[in-house]
């Protein structure tokens, strides 16, 4: 693809790789040209797009834990990277309640440890560090955060995202401002796609409903994020990345979500999703004492007007993308030729 040329022959660190973001950044960066250097834990649980088409067979791949700064230190001196994308963290909200200590662990002092055995990196040019939505200090008013609102964090992933801001500018102002290092964070939506078997995730809380002929069973239908597709959310990494290598001055942050005016509840989604899968569009409703965010949107006007970002596959559409590739993976084509034929047909879209 001729937009993103920089990246061709690279040496890029991805770091989350086994993750459900990450195995289709692996695919998508080494469709680039690419060289792709991965490190992230095993992947978890018996389903993952990682194993299920065979990402590991396209990159440089290092099992890792992010907790462990030898570990991180060798990988990149391993990968000598000169561009690092950062996706790897405790990403479930419903498991920082659980685990709160080894949920800052991973996302605040992983972060810092990766920044940390980065300064050793000597041909590193550009560092991206996909953060999240949450971190704003979200009054659920129902306005979109944009860059410069507060930012807070009422559940531990969501503050630890934010702490990992304050650390990623604190490492980008204490060590690298001298070196010529871009340094940058990324804060996209809430990702639906293919290929994702999380738990505590409702696309696939969904699917796996529906392949036992269920219902879903859903806390809070009623509450709104900012859906967005896998592939809208990595042509935000992707071209905030690119437009950074060549040369271009822009903030330390942006925003990459839906437009906010045409929010989608937890409800609707659920609907659409099991309409696209050919199911019974109905679902179960057991309210639960959840600390979640009810209203959630973002502000992503900076990337629209300044990289000339748009979603692609706004709502429904991105619904529509998620459903096809569920049915394609067990159809005859399989999890990686239509994981690459979704890569394929999105570089067509206009925009």
């Amino acid at each position: 693809m001729d937009k993103w040329k920089t990246l061709a022959g690279r040496r890029v660190l991805l770091t989350g790789h086994t993750g459900f973001k990450g195995a289709w950044l692996a695919l998508w960066l080494d469709r680039l040209g690419a060289e792709v250097y991965g490190f992230a834990l095993p992947p978890e649980g018996d389903a993952s797009l990682y194993e299920m088409a065979q990402v590991g067979k396209r990159l440089n791949s290092t099992f890792g834990d992010l907790n462990d700064l030898e570990s991180v230190e060798a990988a990149v001196a391993k990968a000598r990277p000169q561009i690092v994308l950062h996706l790897a963290a405790q990403a479930i909200v419903r498991r920082s309640h659980a685990d709160p200590l080894g949920t800052l662990a991973t996302n605040v002092m992983g972060a810092a440890h990766l920044l940390q055995a980065l300064r050793s990196a000597p041909d590193v040019s550009t560092i991206l560090v996909v953060t999240s939505d949450k971190v704003y200090a979200n009054d659920e008013q129902g306005a979109a955060f944009a860059e410069d609102a507060r930012l807070g964090g009422k559940d531990p992933y969501s503050a630890s995202k934010a702490a990992a801001e304050l650390v990623t500018r604190a490492y980008a102002q204490s060590f690298f401002k001298d070196a010529s290092v871009k340094i940058v964070t990324a804060r996209g939506g809430n990702v639906i796609g293919g290929g994702d078997y999380a738990a505590d995730r409702i696309v696939p809380d969904i699917v796996r409903a529906a392949a036992k002929n269920e219902r879903p069973v859903l806390r809070m239908p009623h509450a709104t994020r900012p859906w967005q597709h896998v592939l809208d959310c990595l042509h935000g990494y992707l071209t905030y990345v690119d437009a950074l290598e060549r040369g271009e001055t822009l903030p330390d942050t942006l925003n990459f979500g839906p437009d906010p005016t045409a929010p989608i509840t937890v409800g609707e989604l659920t609907e659409e999703m099991l309409k696209a899968l050919g199911r019974d569009a109905r679902y179960e409703h057991q309210p639960a004492d959840s600390r979640e965010m009810h209203v959630l949107a973002v502000d992503s006007s900076r990337a629209r007007a300044l990289l000339g970002w748009r979603d692609r596959l706004p709502g429904r559409l991105a619904i529509n993308w998620t459903a096809d590739w569920y049915r394609g993976a067990f159809a005859e084509s399989g999890p990686l030729a239509t994981t690459l034929a979704q890569i394929d047909a999105f570089e067509k879209l206009p925009g």
